[in-house]
């Protein structure tokens, strides 16, 4: 998956997409063109929320954060307005099949940013959205060499000094969050405490070399911000004491977003049908491949002792590393997808600061950056303040079997090698936007397909380990529909995962929670399911002349794009629904 913490910066960047203020952004003559247009959107974006610039490998806005008043955000929705208009005049021309598409990409996004504004309001009741934020920002500057040490340092001092706003802009803008959100905003303040405190300190002193002053100013604000996430920690706790808001955004709501997000419009009561089938296809199928394994045993037994073999929580990162060659290799050997790039991931634990329920996840270098390479492949070590028991069911996710699955899905050929052909995207806005389905849906995908065709060399219990994650992302489908459109609680939701996903307590918990403050987590099985279709009609249309390898080289060359758009890509002129 992409990390948590990032689809809470998802959040902040759907808040600043395209922001200038309304009465400084005429709106334009017909005539405008659709590049112009693009052109102005993503330079206000990154001139508002710059950490996006930073991730896109735009450097000109690295010493700056994001303003999220309830001012300037009331400022962001009105000008979002505004961007709506010039875009609609733009799209009642003729557009070359290009720009309609990029143009159906960014009308879409506009309309998730105002959802998510007006509608949404997490910037009102979920702490994460601003908590995560600075260390990110500044995290983001210290690991990439895109610049020299010195330089990053400079930049970093700057989003140091930015850093109280956006505290201060929470604590006035959060009322009575849902405890899950206070829950999780207190594990995220204290994990961002101990890297002012500890981990940006140790990177800063060798940064500097030499240079006194610099070091100086940077010991001078980062002590400042050291105070203001003490106290903010503290906070955080008074907060979560007394939080008891409701995390549902509602049926209306929840369908908006998907269809804004992933340009999906279905009735609700066929979606959940379609993730209820899929669970039983599974389910079955799971129950079948326990049986190859051991039949003497119940397909829970069978689950359990594959998960008893799994390494220490000291040995997480070495046994990561293991799996990246061999899938990898798989690849190629294969010929199930072309690899351009010969640069590997580095294997890391997840930062403190970055931990909010999520096992794994990819961060890799943006479109634009053009030096630093650096991709990191992060893996959650289980807390150590945690009880024996809990770490053990922590670390069960990691099994030997699972793991290459995991590798998959993050990095070869999930992740991180469709972000490999970033830089091959053929438009900007193919390179700045991705959704849900596509990105998450393809690496879901890649877990199925791979062992489909032959990982593990037919060994049941890589099936199994396949099946297990399957399961997890079809419980993700169903819980997220249930939290926010059906009253389920977290208890409820994690008992779904635990009883229909065979999933660990501990892992059910944590994955129901998620499901709170991300109401369409179904996108992974969802995605799974349009791309699994898309190949389909695709083999159909071709027929003897159907390549898998070329099927898989032109979907990742388009970029994170809705599953319907790919296919008005692969299938010019198709018309027929996309699930």
């Amino acid at each position: 998956m992409t990390n948590p913490r990032n689809l809470l910066l998802l959040v902040v960047a759907l808040l600043a997409a395209g922001i200038v203020l309304a009465s400084t952004a005429a709106q334009p003559a017909k005539s405008e063109s659709f590049a112009a247009f693009v052109d102005d959107y993503y330079a206000k974006l990154f001139a508002w929320d710059p950490i996006q610039a930073t991730y896109a490998g735009i450097h000109d806005y690295d010493d700056r954060l994001a303003d999220l008043s309830a001012d300037a955000i009331a400022k962001r929705s009105e000008a979002l307005k505004v961007f709506q208009k010039r875009l609609a005049a733009i799209r009642a021309e003729t557009l070359g099949e290009t720009d309609a598409i990029d143009a159906t990409v960014l009308d879409h996004a506009i309309r998730a940013e105002l959802l998510e504004i007006e509608t949404v309001r997490d910037w009102k009741r979920n702490p994460m959205v601003y908590l995560g934020k600075p260390a990110e920002s500044i995290d983001l500057l210290m690991k990439r060499s895109y610049a020299e040490p010195a330089d990053r340092l400079r930049a970093i001092i700057g989003r140091l000094k930015a850093t109280p706003a956006v505290l201060a802009a929470m604590k006035a803008n959060v009322e009575n969050p849902p405890k899950e959100f206070a829950d999780l905003g207190l594990i995220v303040a204290k994990g961002s405490a101990g890297f002012f405190h500890t981990d940006l300190p140790a990177w800063a002193k060798t940064a500097a070399g030499g240079d006194a002053k610099l070091l100086d100013d940077f010991t001078t604000a980062n002590a400042a911000v050291q105070a203001e996430f003490d106290a903010t920690t503290k906070w955080a706790a008074e907060l979560q004491a007394k939080a008891k808001g409701s995390y549902a955004i509602g049926a209306d709501a929840f369908m908006k977003k998907l269809a804004a997000e992933e340009m999906l419009d279905i009735p609700l009561d066929k979606l959940l049908a379609i993730g209820e089938a899929n669970l039983k296809r599974d389910q079955e199928a799971f129950l079948a491949t326990a049986k190859l394994i051991d039949a003497k045993k119940t397909p829970l037994e069978v689950l359990a002792t594959l998960t008893e073999d799994h390494p220490k929580p000291g040995d997480l990162v070495t046994a990561t590393r293991g799996t990246i060659e061999r899938t990898r290799k798989f690849l190629i050997d294969k010929q199930i997808v072309t690899i351009p790039s010969e640069v590997r991931p580095t294997i890391a634990e997840t930062p403190a600061f970055m931990r909010t329920g999520g096992f794994a996840s990819m961060d890799t270098p943006g479109a634009f950056e053009t030096k630093a390479k650096e991709a990191f492949y992060y893996v959650t070590p289980p807390e150590t303040e945690w009880e024996a028991k809990r770490k053990t069911e922590h670390m069960r996710q990691f099994n030997t079997a699972g793991m290459d699955v995991i590798t998959i899905h993050e990095a070869y050929p999930g992740h991180y090698l469709q972000f490999l052909y970033a830089k091959q995207y053929p438009t900007k806005v193919r390179k700045l936007y991705t959704c849900g389905t596509n990105v998450e849906g393809w690496a879901h995908y890649a877990e199925q397909m791979i062992v489909d065709e032959g990982y593990g060399n037919g060994d049941p219990r890589v099936r199994l380990a396949q099946l297990n994650e399957a399961l997890l992302r079809d419980c993700r489908y169903i819980v997220g529909i249930k939290l926010h459109t059906e009253g389920w609680t977290v208890e409820q939701g994690k008992k779904f995962f635990v009883e229909q996903g065979y999933i660990e307590p501990e892992v059910g918990f944590q994955e129901a929670r998620r499901g709170t403050y991300n109401p369409t987590y179904l996108y992974y099985t969802l995605g799974k399911l349009q791309i699994l279709k898309l190949r389909e009609d695709v083999k159909k249309a071709k027929g003897a002349a159907f390549s898998l390898q070329q099927f898989h080289d032109n979907f990742v060359r388009q970029g994170g794009l809705p599953i319907a758009l790919i296919r008005r890509l692969l299938l010019p002129g198709d018309t027929s629904p996309s699930l």
